[in-house]
């Protein structure tokens, strides 16, 4: 046995404990009352770091939002591999929904519940812990690495984007191993080598200069309520393709090879609803389920509101309804013209009688792809085999890392997925988990993983 190994098991307890003091940092970065949280939560980062032996970690300030950042170059000769993860995390709401607070993080049933645990808080953990035991017990490690633990990526990695730009020589490495990525099941291993790109925007539907009556000005006026709904239903067509001009027109269809790779994943229809408690799948026509989830450009209301909304009754006529939306990307399509495109499609269709506004969102970001045959994937699929037990799947993840196509194209190295989140665990939503048997198996896959690279 590894002497890592060994070192691993002796502070099992230890590391649990640690997870749980990092999930109770409220480091919520799309909530400006939560700034200052975190800054905590990266300063937590940094000082994990040294105590793991990393050298220069530090709390580097990143626009908005600040990263935690470390190194250890003691390997002359060679490759150096940037480890990334993020430490900020998503908005709570609901809150009622959650079974216990989201930040008083508890451990049922060998999960650990709060929000973070599962994305990406886990994943930052897992690299320190990784560098940590192979320092403390070989005194050394095989390779080179860089830390950098960002602060945003949850709001689209903006900061963090212009400060790889501005440090080439500091971030400069052969490749990024990324800690915010997914494995297939519990028991079976997937080997990432797409993640959609993604593009927001918010859409706010006008008319009178106050709530009104609505049993004296209704019939009298548009209610933007309603035009928002008609606005909104423009975006689709009933079968489920996405009605904006010109949206599909820069799509990349798959490859033959690709496909068949999709084609080969075994995937239960009824599992799959059932988990998701719904009754039937649906979507744009003549693409599978994987394809549509992993592939396919997605265009998504994710928010509505407006009017009254307590409880009881109000007959009021709102002066102004609004709607969030945002649009998984697949290659080659660029976030901006597909902006461009949705305002086009705003204008063109604004119903009668109301004003509509549109502003883009901050968060954009490329589609992402890395080649199969790549040398690190070799590398990822050899220890996640060994780890498993059996070959990973090649696959595509609906979800965004922004910051993957922003380190290929200032850095020219590839991002290799190498995250222990399973699809189930309620990241974004409440009642978020980890499951403590993945923390465990992510430990000894990232030591073996520094050991090979």
């Amino acid at each position: 046995m590894p002497g890592w190994e060994s070192y691993l098991k002796e502070h099992r307890a230890e590391y649990v404990d640690q997870l749980m003091d990092f999930v109770r940092i409220p480091s919520i970065s799309a909530l400006s009352e939560h700034f200052v949280d975190v800054r905590r939560a990266a300063q937590w980062a940094a000082d994990r770091l040294k105590a793991a032996g990393v050298n220069n970690a530090r709390v580097i300030p990143t626009g908005e939002h600040a990263l935690a950042y470390g190194e250890w170059l003691g390997a002359p000769g060679k490759p150096t591999f940037l480890l990334y993860g993020h430490l900020d995390v998503q908005p709570v709401d609901p809150l009622d929904l959650w079974t216990t607070p989201p930040f008083e993080p508890v451990i049922r049933d060998g999960r650990m519940y709060g929000r973070g645990a599962s994305d990406d808080k886990s994943g930052v953990l897992l690299t320190i812990i990784a560098v940590e035991a192979l320092l403390k017990t070989a005194g050394t490690l095989p390779v080179n690495v860089k830390f950098v633990l960002e602060g945003q990526e949850e709001v689209g990695s903006l900061g963090l984007a212009d400060f790889v730009v501005a440090n080439h020589d500091l971030l400069k490495c052969d490749a990024i191993i990324n800690a915010d990525g997914l494995q297939w099941s519990e028991n079976q291993p997937a080997l990432l080598v797409g993640l959609r790109g993604v593009c927001a925007a918010d859409i706010g539907v006008l008319n009178a200069s106050a709530d009104l009556h609505s049993g004296l000005y209704g019939g009298a006026i548009a209610n933007p309520l309603h035009a928002l709904a008609e606005l909104m239903a423009s975006f689709h067509s009933p079968d489920g393709r996405i009605a904006v001009e010109g949206f599909y027109d820069d799509v990349v269809e798959l490859s033959p090879e690709d496909k068949k790779r999709i084609d080969s994943i075994p995937f239960d229809e009824s599992e799959y609803k059932a988990r998701l408690g719904v009754d039937t799948l649906f979507g744009e026509p003549g693409y599978s389920t994987l394809e549509r989830v992993g592939v396919r450009p997605t265009c998504e209301i994710n928010g509505m509101w407006g009017g009254f909304q307590g409880e009881g009754m109000k007959t009021v006529l709102p002066k102004e309804a609004h709607a969030k939306i945002t649009c998984r990307l697949v290659p080659n399509q660029e976030p901006a013209k597909i902006l461009d495109l949705l305002e086009a499609h705003v204008k063109k269709h604004k119903p009668q009688g109301v004003k509509v506004a549109f502003h883009p969102g901050a968060n954009q970001a490329r589609p992402y792809l890395v080649p199969t045959d790549q040398p690190i994937n070799k590398v990822t699929r050899d220890v996640l085999v060994e780890v498993y037990g059996k070959e990973p799947f090649f696959a595509w993840e609906g979800g965004s890392v922004p910051i993957c196509d922003v380190f290929l194209r200032e850095l020219g190295a590839y991002s290799i997925s190498f995250g222990f989140i399973l699809p189930d665990e309620q990241f974004h939503a409440p009642d978020e988990f980890f499951r403590l048997s993945s923390f465990e198996r992510g430990q000894v896959a990232f030591c073996k993983l520094l050991e090979r690279l």
